[in-house]
């Protein structure tokens, strides 16, 4: 047991002789496991704070030192990072890739004085009914939009707005919670059932509020952002309606220079609009025929292993950025910018396709991963589940079962190299478990 009571575990071993860098929380796959590849490689010693080891596979099989906490408790969590800093190898920072925990990371650097984000700041964008007031409020395009806090309140705002409308909630990420719906009936029913939820994915307890807003319609892009320089525009790809699962990302976007200026521009917009600008940030976005309209604005690293599809494109290295400014640590070759490659890649194209669940059940068997992995142009594989996981149908990125990323020297080849590994997969599933176990969350 810690000084101050918490379970911990560490393999010193493994480690560099550097200062700790905490991560509250942690994307379950993908760039969680990445970010902690990037710290020890900066000479850091990663380690997760967490209320259950069990949603990280990886913290096991990388060696990566726990803490077990509460933390969703702010005084745990600084408890926990002063600890850390007592320690004789110090922290350096805090930081997190989980949407969940981005603004208390901040905030617990910032009473450390360590680097950090306007933790304030973070937590209004997180809260999308504040984020929409703001970007509205300085002009920046956004979909129309009103609250509710019951059934039969959406349904007259989605009369006044006019349909079809999307609901989501208030907080979340990865598409959790958003549906397109069509008519009156449609509202009413996917409004109870978003206000009938008592929590969220991450098991804490549900805002009481949701949003309903003018269905937008055009291709849906990226913008990645560090600090204030626009990094990359990304092509999103989604799933069927009325759902808006994402299948795949191209990097940079197949799009002409105006429309990705338009929507780089744009996005800088809503960033100086919601107080934002330090550090990484994810802004969604469709392109209309009357230009780009906000979707929404994430302040942190994209997931989705788009920072990996950055670096084998552009040879920018976002991960290795975050982590550097989190630490206070010099940037890298390109400082996590455009222009100046800080790794392998660069002057190429990447893509991202997923491996989405078209059944339910309990995975037995996952086949083809090494064979993905040595497919042409291929850079990264990740499975998105484990075997003795269940599976659960959610219209959500829980869908995602794997997630393959592959270069090429133009968007189609590296589009077509990205689906053709993923194929390669195979996720085997026996009948589903009961009801309430699932795939782990972002």
């Amino acid at each position: 047991m810690s000084a101050t009571g918490r379970e911990h575990h560490d393999v010193d071993e493994l480690m560099p002789a550097g200062p700790w860098l905490a991560f509250l929380e942690s994307n379950t796959t993908g760039t969680g496991r990445e970010f902690c590849t990037a710290a020890r490689a900066r000479g850091l010693r990663p380690v997760l704070l967490t209320r259950d080891p069990g949603r990280y596979p990886y913290a096991a099989e990388d060696r990566i030192a726990t803490r077990l906490l509460d933390t969703g408790d702010p005084d745990a969590v600084l408890a926990c990072c002063a600890e850390l800093a007592e320690d004789s190898a110090g922290l350096a920072g805090i930081a997190s890739s989980s949407e969940y925990f981005v603004a208390a990371a901040a905030r617990t650097a910032g009473k450390l004085g360590l680097p950090a984000a306007d933790g304030d700041a973070v937590d209004r964008c997180r809260d999308k009914e504040q984020q929409r007031g703001a970007l509205a409020a300085a002009g920046v395009p956004v979909p129309a939009f009103a609250r509710a806090t019951d059934a039969p309140a959406a349904v007259r705002a989605a009369d006044a707005i006019g349909y079809p409308v999307v609901l989501k909630p208030v907080s979340g990420s990865g598409s959790i919670g958003v549906r397109l719906c069509r008519d009156g009936a449609e509202v009413l029913a996917w409004a109870a059932e978003l206000l009938g939820r008592t929590t969220d994915e991450r098991g804490t307890p549900a805002v009481s509020r949701i949003l309903v807003e003018a269905a937008v319609r055009g291709p849906e892009f990226s913008v990645e952002t560090f600090d204030r320089t626009v990094v990359a525009v990304v092509a999103k790809h989604t799933g069927a309606e009325p759902y808006f699962v994402e299948t795949g990302h191209d990097v940079p976007a197949p799009v002409p220079a105006e429309s990705a200026d338009a929507l780089a521009g744009t996005a800088l917009r809503a960033l100086s609009a919601l107080g934002l600008g330090w550090g990484a940030a994810h802004t969604e976005l469709r392109l209309t025929d009357a230009g780009p309209v906000v979707i929404e604005v994430n302040p942190r690293l994209a997931g989705g292993m788009i920072p990996v599809a950055v670096r084998a494109a552009l040879g920018t290295d976002l991960m290795d950025a975050v982590i550097a400014r989190a630490a206070g640590l010099p940037a890298g070759p390109s400082g996590g910018l455009p222009g100046a490659p800080s790794g392998p890649g660069g002057g190429g194209h990447a893509a991202i396709r997923f491996l989405p669940a078209e059944r339910e059940g309990v995975v037995t068997r996952i086949a083809g991963l090494p064979d993905a992995q040595a497919a042409p142009g291929v850079v990264a594989v990740t499975a998105g589940t484990a075997e003795g996981r269940t599976v659960r149908i959610t219209h959500s990125f829980q869908d995602r079962l794997a997630c393959v990323v592959a270069a090429g020297p133009d968007t189609h080849q590296a589009a077509q190299r990205a689906a053709a590994a993923a194929r390669l997969i195979r996720i085997e599933l026996a009948e589903p478990a009961a009801p309430g176990e699932g795939v782990g969350a972002r």
